[in-house]
């Protein structure tokens, strides 16, 4: 997948639906990698690795960026790379993940819930590029699947799911955010309710943005901490108590 084709194309300042605005983050100070990922049939999340680490590496070395303040942020099958490269570096503080599959073995076995599709194609022979079926070979899937690796991810991690998503059924999203809570890692899960694969209301994305870059503030810029990252958002609450305002005197 190449990022390259879109270096001179200009970003617009927008509620991104997904993915951070790259007019809004360059004009607050961060610098924006888009790393090409050329993929090896049955290895896609080693490949995503041996691509986007050595780039990031490079910006270090290179004193672009400051190696204790490096964040990631991806959708869909960019939040599952995210999500694979979190259990093999601790090269970034601060990680956002949407629409992850960290489990390619549950996901296998279901369907695009609005046209009932069987998901197994993906995972075989096109954006997963496992190179087979699961009884081919089932230490790919198991290697390429972050859920039985979580346990060395130590990255902060926000991950947004919606529970109406066709494309990723959202127990995807669930299942990384309770195996991270089980660990008692550092971990939030956004769920914008009747939303599909990103949201599509304008309420929804500005929220969506809002939260991201508090995120991402707070670990990459050290600013004060948001009260939903530090106690949640009761569910009898939400939409009504956004927890969005910053912490007093938080370091």
């Amino acid at each position: 997948e190449k990022s390259a084709d879109d270096l001179h194309r200009h970003s617009t300042p927008s509620t991104g639906r997904s993915t951070i605005n790259y007019s809004f983050y360059a004009s607050r100070g961060y610098l924006i990698f888009n790393s090409d990922v050329h993929y090896r049939i049955g290895y896609p999340g080693e490949s995503a690795y041996n691509c986007v680490i050595p780039g990031i590496t490079a910006l270090i070395e290179k004193g672009f960026v400051d190696k204790d303040r490096i964040g990631v942020q991806g959708h869909s099958w960019g939040g599952y790379q995210i999500a694979y490269l979190l259990t093999r570096t601790n090269i970034f503080r601060a990680a956002e993940a949407g629409a992850p599959v960290p489990n390619m073995i549950s996901a296998y076995g279901g369907i695009r819930w609005q046209t009932g599709l069987s998901r197994q194609f993906q995972y075989e022979h096109t954006q997963s590029r496992i190179g087979g079926t699961l009884w081919e070979y089932p230490m790919r899937y198991i290697e390429n699947s972050p859920i039985f690796a979580i346990d060395k991810i130590n990255t902060p991690l926000l991950i947004m799911h919606n529970d109406a998503d066709g494309h990723v059924p959202w127990y995807q999203g669930i299942e990384l955010f309770v195996g991270l809570r089980r660990l008692g890692k550092p971990s939030w899960f956004l769920n914008y309710n009747d939303e599909p694969h990103w949201p599509l209301k304008l309420q929804n994305r500005k929220d969506f943005n809002i939260r991201m870059a508090q995120f991402f503030d707070h670990y990459l810029k050290d600013a004060p901490r948001p009260l939903w990252m530090e106690r949640g958002v009761p569910a009898m609450e939400k939409g009504i108590d956004q927890g969005l305002e910053l912490e007093a005197g938080d370091d």
